[in-house]
């Protein structure tokens, strides 16, 4: 079948379509009504922190603007809506007294939500960790999982009596990367002695979450996310095989495989080894839990070269840029086949009972002309890319739903409002919303 004949009908009813978003990337009102300061308010305030020193005060205004975004949804037949929950708007300082405005603001998307036909989907941590933890050193202190067992704890007896699913993390690589180890996100930590305590204390926090609300809302489907790309080698030669073996150890099983019990990939990434020295008795036991699904959040592929250069790894990616291939904003690979291959390859672990797609879109250079955005390069990218979801699902792989990243453009974290990844395009000036003819495309899809 061809791509441009496909449309929802054909993955059958029971696959589930939607969209998703982050709470500190639409929501604005970063100062109102109770809202304490998150490591992303203090990290976009560093200078050369972001791309042209945008601020997410504002953002896309979700906070005063959800209820038009949810009408907006609801005409293009979306019916489920992944979003996350703000800390610090529920716990201003992380722990202690509960802000009632905040917990009224997240009721009210609830509602709007169950109005208008659409399944609310709520991710409980997606990277805006309260500073006044930070301070305290985040999630290199183990004290974090008592910190997060309060937070889930509150966000599940508030909401969990009309909210179906649920999600721990999203993309627990990216924020203890990118934040504790590069130092290219908030709370911009940088080396191994930070990044290895948070890697074990969100592989201890996503298990511990998922029991919180297994035993708070037994009735509630429960999983996590995990980003991932197809990862091979630059040249078929043994250094670049096995420098791509390391980086997928790291990329795409150093989360995943303790959660299902196979412990840490320290055979393939031996520096994974003074992880010991953060491990006590009994706790490779409670890093485990068995999710009702797990969500994969796939947007390229990756090139792995040797390189003797790089500390512990001895491996670096080789930039899409450089490779002479179709790229997006972001300079990562436009590689539809991508998609495939990591639902084929978190299928084969038998553990896990259900994958669904929970963010896949691309970013490119936007343009209103006549009031109208024709933009056919993500109208082609996620075409193809669900035609290869449509492949795993013929072939009888483990997939059960697909998230568009994302409804509105947004603060897309270091990179401002550079990079667009909205079907409904906005002017940040204004805030007005323009539907883009990828998100007339979707909509016409989920319709047909």
């Amino acid at each position: 079948m061809a791509k441009s004949e496909l449309n929802a009908s054909h993955f059958g009813q029971d696959f589930i379509w939607g969209v998703s978003t982050a709470a500190f990337q639409i929501e604005g009102a970063s100062y109102s009504h109770g809202k304490g300061t998150s490591i992303w308010d203090t990290f976009t305030k560093k200078r050369n922190a972001i791309r042209n020193y945008d601020q997410a005060d504002i953002a896309c205004d979700f906070y005063h603007r959800y209820e038009e975004d949810i009408i907006l949804m609801k005409s293009m037949n979306i019916k489920n809506f992944r979003f996350s929950i703000s800390w610090t708007r529920i716990l201003p300082t992380g722990t202690g007294t509960v802000n009632e405005k905040g917990i009224s603001f997240y009721n009210n998307v609830i509602s709007c939500c169950l109005k208008h036909g659409i399944e609310p989907w709520i991710t409980l941590y997606h990277w805006d960790l309260p500073q006044a933890l930070e301070d305290k050193g985040g999630w290199t202190n183990r004290e974090i999982l008592d910190w997060f067992t309060e937070f889930t704890t509150v966000c599940a007896k508030a909401f969990g009596s009309r909210v179906k699913y649920w999600m721990v993390l999203n993309e627990p690589m990216v924020f203890t990367g990118a934040g504790y180890f590069l130092g290219v996100h908030a709370p911009g930590k940088k080396r191994l002695r930070n990044f290895l305590p948070a890697v074990h204390h969100a592989v201890l926090c996503q298990a511990e979450g998922g029991r919180i609300l297994r035993r708070l809302l037994p009735h509630a489907k429960i999983g996590t996310t995990f980003s991932c790309s197809q990862i091979t080698a630059y040249k078929n030669n043994k250094r670049d095989i096995k420098a791509a073996k390391k980086a997928d150890a790291l990329l795409n099983r150093l989360f995943i495989e303790p959660t299902l019990g196979l412990g840490y990939p320290i055979n393939d990434v031996p520096v994974l080894k003074r992880l010991k020295a953060f491990i006590k008795p009994g706790d490779m036991e409670r890093c485990t839990f068995n999710f009702d699904f797990i969500g994969l959040q796939n947007y390229t592929r990756e090139k792995i070269t040797h390189s003797f250069f790089v500390p512990y790894l001895k491996a670096k990616i080789v930039k899409a840029s450089k490779r002479n291939v179709n790229t997006t904003l972001m300079d990562w690979e436009v590689y539809p086949p991508s998609i495939y291959h990591m639902v084929e390859k978190f299928s084969a672990y038998s553990q896990i009972n259900k994958i669904i797609i929970t963010e896949n879109g691309a970013a490119f250079k936007d343009e209103i002309k006549n009031g109208e955005v024709d933009d056919q390069h993500r109208l082609n990218f996620l075409q193809e890319y669900i035609a290869q979801v449509y492949k795993a699902k013929q072939e009888g792989l483990n997939v059960h739903g697909y998230f568009v990243w994302t409804l509105t453009d947004n603060f897309e974290w270091a990179e401002g409002y550079h990079a667009r990844f909205g079907l409904i395009h906005i002017d940040f000036k204004t805030l007005k919303r323009t539907l883009k003819a990828s998100g007339k495309w979707f909509a016409r899809f989920l319709k047909e």
